[in-house]
């Protein structure tokens, strides 16, 4: 566990620490959701890989009936443009950033660090990832959507303007439709961002070609 504000699990490698994964859970889960994937990426041990899990802040969720859980922030309508609180996803990235802030203190560049995030989790990593003023070396969004992308342009930093970031999304999402993600993807290419777009034949969850997928574009990204 960490002394910052957000507590986490961490999965650290057999080998000295060189590059870092922090990668955000979804509405209601946990840091030790996303934790047991780790062995599953396959990922070379030289690589030097540290995983990073943080739990969200807990907090009533209106959709939920009020009921209280881990989210990044809270969900007030389904509506397309105004499921995300937008004060949430800016709380949140402000805790996620003093994480990423730590690990580079702890001797990880920036360059060596991906932002990661399912579903709710990826609204807080792409809204941090391209407001960030340190560059990182890729972003990763899973079954998400951007929190008032109309905002992109005018809020995001340069530094990440050319980092690599993998849009996620299954075909049968019930619960983000896949329209979403695609409407991120599209928001951040018509900005000159460094995106590719990849889905799946899969519901609101992770499938076994996209760990095979996220593996080697992480092999690639922290090599």
């Amino acid at each position: 566990m960490s002394s910052s504000a957000l507590p986490y699990v961490e999965v650290n490698p057999k080998s000295n620490i060189k590059a870092t994964v922090i990668w955000l859970h979804g509405l209601g889960d946990s840091g030790n959701g996303f934790a047991p994937i780790v062995p599953e990426l396959k990922l070379p041990e030289e690589l030097g890989i540290r995983f990073v899990f943080p739990h969200a802040p807990i907090r009533p969720v209106t959709i939920n009936n009020g009921m209280t859980m881990r989210a990044w922030y809270d969900i007030t309508s389904l509506d397309f443009n105004h499921r995300a609180d937008s004060q949430g996803v800016n709380e949140s990235s402000t805790f996620v950033k003093a994480l990423i802030e730590q690990e580079v203190a702890n001797g990880v560049p920036a360059n060596k660090i991906v932002l990661a995030g399912f579903s709710q989790g990826g609204v807080i990593a792409l809204n941090l990832g391209t407001r960030l003023e340190h560059s990182l070396a890729g972003i990763m969004s899973m079954s998400s959507y951007m929190s008032e992308p109309e905002k992109l342009g005018e809020a995001a930093h340069d530094a990440n303007k050319h980092t690599p970031i993998f849009i996620a999304h299954g075909t049968h999402d019930d619960v983000v439709p896949i329209f979403m993600g695609n409407a991120a993807f599209k928001v951040l290419e018509s900005n000159s961002y460094q995106v590719t777009w990849h889905e799946y034949p899969m519901q609101h969850n992770v499938c076994n070609q996209q760990l095979n997928d996220i593996s080697a574009w992480l092999q690639d990204k922290l090599s």
